[in-house]
């Protein structure tokens, strides 16, 4: 499978990947969920991670990736004040761990990018 048609599942891999942590192990994104959201961080939480399995699925099928690959950009643009809230609680923890969370910010510039590419047909539409 060459690289072009191996992008788009490689993508819906990640977000399957991601979908599925939020809830095998919820607490560490609780503590990302910005506080100026209504409700509860756990809500956010499965919230999210049904919408990155949703996402997932979208992309995985050739029939609807060009249009949820743009929500999926649209998505780790949304997602990135959770990215921003865990720099900035975690800028007193030991310096790996402020590092982790510091490089999770430039961090979505190429996953927006990725899903933007999906969308325009960059990867093999399958």
């Amino acid at each position: 499978m060459s690289p072009s048609r191996r992008s788009p599942l490689m993508l819906a891999g990640l977000l399957a990947a991601a979908g599925v942590a939020h809830f095998a192990a919820p607490e560490p994104f609780d503590s990302t969920i910005p506080r100026f959201l209504p409700g509860t961080p756990r809500t956010w939480t499965y919230a999210s991670g049904a919408v990155e399995l949703a996402l997932a699925a979208g992309i995985a099928l050739p029939r609807t990736r060009r249009t949820t690959a743009r929500a999926a950009a649209a998505f780790f643009v949304g997602v990135f004040p959770a990215n921003v809230q865990m720099a900035v609680d975690w800028r007193h923890r030991p310096a790996p761990y402020r590092a982790a969370a510091l490089g999770r910010l430039p961090l979505q510039v190429p996953l927006v990018l990725w899903a933007r590419g999906v969308a325009r047909g960059h990867a093999d539409q399958g």
